[in-house]
C-alpha cells in the first residue's frame, strides 16, 4: 500500500473524548499518534504509521484508502466514531495486525478478504507481474507476449492474491494455485469468487509440484515461506497472529525454495520461467547457486528480494 503524505501534526491526549475528534483526517492523526506510542510493528500492507492509519480509518467507513484525500474532511458521525476508536484500541492493545482486524488488504489497489488462517500477503510480485510481464501494457515482458501465456502456477498461493492478480497480467492464461494449507485454500476459494475467477484459477491441496503432477507451465510464480531462523526469532508481535508454515524457511530460509528450483525445470515449457521471492535470502542464495543466471528484480520498496531464472537454466 503507498505511502500516505499526511503530517500528524499535533499528537492526542489519550483522555480525550469523542468530541475531539471530527473529521476522517482527526482520525488517522489520532491513530497515528496511538501507534506510535505504542511503538507498533508495520509489515502488513503498510510500512509505516500513516499509511496503517489511512488504511484502518477508511475501511472502518468503507471507503478505499485511495479515496482519503477526497474525504479529508468529512465528518464522522458518532456512530462512525466509536468503531474507529474501537478498531485503533484493539490495533494497540492485541498488536493484531489491521489486515486481520478489517478482514481486508489490497495488492496493487486490488481488495482481498485475509483472516488468521492465512499470511497476510504483500508480495512485490504483484508489482512485478505488472512492470515486468506486461500486466500495465507498459513494462517490459519477460515471457514475450503476456496474452501467449496460457498456463501459470502459483505455489504456496496462501490467500489466492498472486493468482488473481496474474489472472490480470495474463488474461488468457489458465492459473493453478497449490497450498499445503487446507485452512488458507478455503480463504483463496472465497477470494477466487469475489472475483468470479472460478472458470480461469483452479485450487489444488498438496505439497508444491506434486499436487499437480506432470503438468507444464509458461510462468510459475512463487512466494514461499523464505525466513531463516534468526528472523524467525525476531518477528515481531504481530507476526505471531500468521500462520508459523507460512513463514519458516528453515536454518537458512531456502529449504523450501531449494525444492522449488529442484522441480521447476520439470514443469516448465519451452520460454518460460521461474518468478520467486525470498527476501533478504540473496547471499544465501548465490551460495547456493552459483552457476545459475538468477535475474534480480527491483520494486519500488525492494531491491534482489525477488529473482527470475529461464526454463533452459533450469
Amino acid at each position: 500500500m503507498a505511502k500516505r503524505s499526511i503530517n500528524p501534526a499535533r499528537r492526542e491526549k489519550k483522555t480525550a473524548g469523542p468530541g475531539d475528534l471530527s473529521t476522517l483526517f482527526d482520525y488517522v492523526r489520532y491513530a497515528v499518534s496511538c501507534f506510535n506510542e505504542a511503538k507498533l510493528a508495520f509489515a502488513h500492507g503498510t510500512t509505516d504509521p500513516v499509511a496503517e492509519a489511512a488504511f484502518l480509518v477508511c475501511e472502518a467507513v468503507y471507503l478505499h484508502p485511495d479515496q482519503f484525500e477526497m474525504f479529508a474532511n468529512a465528518r464522522l458521525t458518532a456512530v462512525e466514531g466509536r468503531k474507529v476508536r474501537k478498531l485503533i484500541e484493539q490495533r494497540v492493545k492485541t498488536r493484531k495486525p489491521t489486515a486481520y482486524l478489517v478482514n481486508k488488504i489490497y495488492m496493487r489497489g486490488v481488495p482481498f478478504y485475509v483472516d488468521e488462517r492465512t499470511i497476510v500477503p504483500r508480495s512485490f510480485i504483484g508489482e512485478l507481474l505488472d512492470s515486468h510481464f506486461g500486466g500495465d501494457g507498459e513494462g517490459m515482458s519477460l515471457v514475450g507476449d503476456p496474452e501467449g501465456v496460457t498456463r501459470v502456477l502459483d505455489l504456496c498461493t496462501g490467500s489466492g492474491c498472486l493468482a488473481i492478480l496474474a489472472s490480470r497480467a495474463f488474461p488468457n492464461a489458465k492459473i493453478d494455485a497449490v497450498d499445503l494449507s487446507k485452512d488458507a485454500l478455503a480463504v483463496a476459494a472465497r477470494n477466487v469468487r469475489d472475483h468470479e475467477l472460478d472458470d480461469r484459477i483452479t485450487l489444488h491441496l498438496g505439497d508444491l509440484f506434486a499436487a499437480v503432477r506432470k503438468h507444464r507451465y509458461d510462468v510459475i510464480i512463487s512466494n514461499p515461506p523464505y525466513v531463516d531462523a534468526e528472523g524467525m526469532a525476531g518477528l515481531p508481535r504481530e507476526c505471531r497472529f500468521e500462520p508459523k508454515m507460512a513463514f519458516d524457511g528453515g536454518p537458512d530460509g531456502l529449504d523450501i525454495v531449494r525444492r522449488i528450483v529442484a522441480d521447476a525445470g520439470h514443469h516448465l515449457n519451452d520460454g518460460g520461467g521461474l518468478l520467486c521471492e525470498i527476501g533478504r535470502c540473496r547471499p544465501a542464495m548465490e551460495e547456493a547457486y552459483p552457476q545459475l543466471p538468477l535475474l534480480w528484480l527491483d520494486t519500488e520498496e525492494s531491491e534482489g528480494e525477488v529473482f527470475w531464472v529461464g526454463a533452459e537454466a533450469l
